[in-house]
């Protein structure tokens, strides 16, 4: 099973339950009893990544597919085989299986259809006016699901572009504009009508106009508000028309959006799968890197960093220092239980194995090759991360990050580190002004901007997604009473300089940061939300219970961690100064302890215009310590880069003034 296996008790995790109703519910109820029955499984461009998101081939060949074919593409007739349609109910999709099966010569002997969303009326009767195609049609039924699982207790509506569709300076008005909010809201809809949740929604609300502003609210203000209406509009309609579908709260949604915390996206984050997507040049999951063969030559190999496999799993959350030490203790572990590896490499018992003994050991031991290449990947790309690490200079670099975030460091150790430092990535140095801008309102007028443009030998176009944070509610431009401005960051941002919090206390160094959703998420759970700053769509019922009585499995916090000191580990790099083990070590699968009490009400988290890394694990930690799932879902998942390049696309740069 994928995702690590990670049930307790009969409970299965949200990436498994999307998982199960594509195979269980869609593909086994179709599956016949013999070889001859296979079938041809066909998707379109959105439906490809919902199914690839969730099964791996083998998981849809074991349920009777013996061809996956492409909608959009021309494709043979295979009139001897039965077809499974997993589409959009869309124009263009709805034609081309009308294309496919009406005519007098059908590409497949019959046909089972399966909609992602609600097929439209119109489409259902285009379909019925057809008497040859309803003849070749076995089923026709809508699966309501149409979102991409990306995670254990994470999901994409998969609109790339929303940020700049919803939030650019053109956004207004525009039709990109209502199509995007009208896509995202039904495909996240598909999310509650899949699990049979009815949600409670609240959402943050529009900033009102600040004093003595002459501005109004911009439609860039409401766009967690429309979307709140518009997901209720069709929640309302599940309750009409769904079988099941809960007719009272089953669970909690938040909508928010990308301005509720501009520096999470930017800031460099110390936990191992944010530095892979940081620093690692990956292609989505993929990492590709190079292996020396015997023979001398170089292979490329390549290699997904998921759930299946089970040392991402243990380590994906934890600091990168903590993951050296876990590598360094998993390699002397495995040393020490096979003794046969020892013999065969004519080490010593206690003697530290090298990377090239791995190597060695996968030749001498095949029994253990997958477990060994496991380790042997991660201590590469642990080893890669720390050398990119020192080649950098990030240890600075996040230290002072981290300082300007909780107002330990102000404008001047930022010129001291920009003086000192001239050879840092221009990135970097982006990154920095970048943070320096969102917790530090209004202090770049025109000439500031061109003085920390020379300082740091940035571009306009760099220059321009600092400006652009402006469109997410950052006041990053000094404002004047006596002239015109729009009003982009007229509320000032109350958590723009973070407050410390106690449970961090004995962390890793660089660990101090956590991302506003946590502070969400923990405030929403003990009844302390705000009900102005995040109002009902509609009130809970008398049913349903907030705060704490959705939480009765709530673990007290735990005690002080260890205090332990760094010792050296092979994968290289920085020795870490700690006062004490990470704390984080919140993950469903890791914890057992409590893997036998009940869980709770899910929590649902919507981020318009994406989330990051180390927001995906914030939902695992929160999940491990509530025993609630708390799930978090978005728009898309940004690394550092492409958020950067998303903040620039958000204005012309003829529009900033330098």
């Amino acid at each position: 099973m994928s995702d690590g296996d990670s049930s307790h008790g009969g409970w299965k995790n949200f990436r498994q339950l999307a998982r199960d109703r594509l195979l269980h519910e869609m593909l086994r109820t179709v599956k016949g009893d013999s070889v001859a029955s296979w079938k041809v499984l066909i998707m379109d461009e959105v439906t490809v990544k919902v199914m690839s998101n969730a099964c791996k081939m083998a998981d849809i060949t074991e349920e009777g597919i013996s061809l996956v074919e492409d909608l959009s593409k021309r494709r043979q007739p295979l009139p001897a085989l039965e077809a499974v349609y997993f589409i959009q109910p869309t124009r263009d999709s709805v034609q081309k299986f009308i294309a496919d099966m009406a005519g007098k010569s059908p590409l497949y002997k019959k046909s089972y259809v399966f909609f992602s969303s609600p097929l439209p009326r119109e489409y259902l009767n285009i379909i019925k006016s057809e008497p040859l195609l309803l003849s070749r049609i076995a089923a026709l039924r809508e699966m309501n699901l149409e979102y991409l699982t990306i995670d254990t207790q994470g999901f994409s509506t998969d609109n790339d572009k929303a940020l700049v569709q919803l939030f650019g300076e053109l956004s207004e008005g525009t039709r990109d504009y209502e199509v995007c909010l009208d896509t995202i809201a039904y495909r996240l809809s598909t999310v509650f009508a899949s699990l049979k949740e009815f949600p409670l929604v609240r959402y943050r609300a529009a900033r009102s106009a600040a004093a003595n502003s002459v501005s109004t609210t911009t439609a860039r203000d409401l766009v967690p508000t429309k979307m709140a209406a518009a997901l209720w509009e069709r929640l309302m309609k599940y309750k009409t028309t769904l079988p099941n579908f809960p007719k009272t709260e089953t669970c909690e949604l938040i909508i928010v959006d990308r301005s509720v915390d501009p520096v999470a996206p930017i800031i460099h984050e110390w936990t191992y799968d944010a530095m892979c997507h940081d620093l690692l040049d990956m292609n989505g999951n993929k990492f590709t890197y190079e292996v020396r063969l015997n023979s001398g030559k170089v292979d490329k190999k390549e290699v997904l960093l998921e759930e299946h496999d089970p040392v991402w799993l243990e380590l994906r959350d934890l600091h990168i220092a903590e993951v050296n030490l876990k590598l360094d203790e998993k390699m002397q572990q495995f040393g020490a239980k096979n003794k046969a590896a020892q013999i065969r490499l004519g080490t010593k018992e206690g003697q530290d194995l090298s990377t090239r003994d791995m190597q060695k050991m996968v030749q001498a031991l095949p029994q253990y090759r997958d477990q060994i290449e496991k380790l042997s990947l991660h201590i590469h790309i642990a080893t890669v991360i720390n050398n990119k690490i020192k080649e950098d200079g990030l240890d600075d670099v996040g230290n002072l990050e981290q300082d300007l975030v909780f107002g330990d460091a102000t404008s001047k150790e930022l010129i001291n580190i920009l003086n000192l430092k001239p050879d840092l990535s221009a990135e970097n140095k982006l990154r920095l002004l970048m943070i320096y801008a969102a917790t530090h309102p209004e202090k770049l007028d025109a000439t500031k901007r061109l003085q920390w443009m020379k300082l740091a030998r940035l571009t306009g176009d760099d220059m321009n997604a600092i400006s652009n944070l402006e469109y997410l509610g950052v006041s990053v431009t000094k404002k004047t009473s006596s002239s015109f401005s729009l009003k982009f960051g007229a509320r000032k941002n109350k958590r723009a300089l973070r407050k410390e919090r106690a449970e961090e206390e004995g962390a890793w160094k660089l660990s101090r940061f956590y991302p506003v959703l946590q502070d969400l998420v923990e405030d929403l759970v003990k009844g302390e939300l705000s009900k102005e700053e995040y109002p009902y769509v509609k009130e809970p019922s008398d049913a349903y219970p907030t705060s704490q009585a959705s939480n009765p499995n709530s673990p007290a916090s735990a005690g002080k961690p260890q205090v332990f000191s760094r010792r050296t580990n092979r994968s290289g790099g920085t020795t870490w100064a700690s006062k004490g083990r990470s704390v984080d070590e919140g993950s469903v699968e890791r914890s057992s302890s409590q893997s036998k009490k009940p869980m709770g009400k899910r929590i649902f988290i919507f981020v318009i215009g994406g989330i990051t890394r180390s927001e995906l694990r914030i939902a695992h930690k929160l999940t491990a310590q509530l025993r609630r799932e708390v799930v978090i879902g978005c728009s898309s998942v940004d690394s550092p880069q492409q958020f950067i390049r998303k903040l620039k696309g958000l204005s012309n740069l003829d529009d900033v003034d330098l």
